[in-house]
């Protein structure tokens, strides 16, 4: 039997990733860009975007945190959720879960652009998964 040492493959992906990236950069190609939209102030949350942020710093992306207040309405989080998806500049993002009860998750997760949805939750990129 082979134990999967799951600390040492992710340090090994990431350097991995890290050298692509800072191949990319001398080769004069855009540094990858990953967005995360938080809403709301849920420890568990915070600490997950926070570790994502770090990766990112890590292995040479580019991060964005887009840090909303609790009370934060559907509509304005859809707003932001479409200016991410018409950035050219921003690769992929995630929206963090849980959200807050006003705001319909499964709306927020159809608004996302399967291009750009790095969790892989809009139906479009479940299916692939599925195949």
């Amino acid at each position: 039997m082979v134990i999967l040492d799951g600390k040492k493959t992710s340090n090994d992906l990431k350097d991995e990733i890290a050298i692509e990236v800072a191949k990319r950069k001398k080769q004069g190609k855009k540094t990858p860009h990953l967005a995360a939209i938080l809403v709301g102030s849920d420890g568990a949350s915070m600490t997950y975007v926070n570790s994502k942020v770090k990766a990112c710093e890590k292995v040479g992306f580019n991060s964005t945190l887009i840090d909303l207040p609790e009370d934060t309405t559907e509509e304005q989080l859809l707003h932001e959720i479409e200016d991410l998806n018409k950035d050219k500049d921003i690769d992929g993002f995630i929206v963090q879960l849980p959200l807050p009860k006003q705001i319909d998750e499964q709306k927020v997760l159809m608004a996302v652009d399967p291009n750009k949805d790095v969790d892989g939750f809009h139906p479009v990129n479940v299916g692939k998964m599925a195949l």
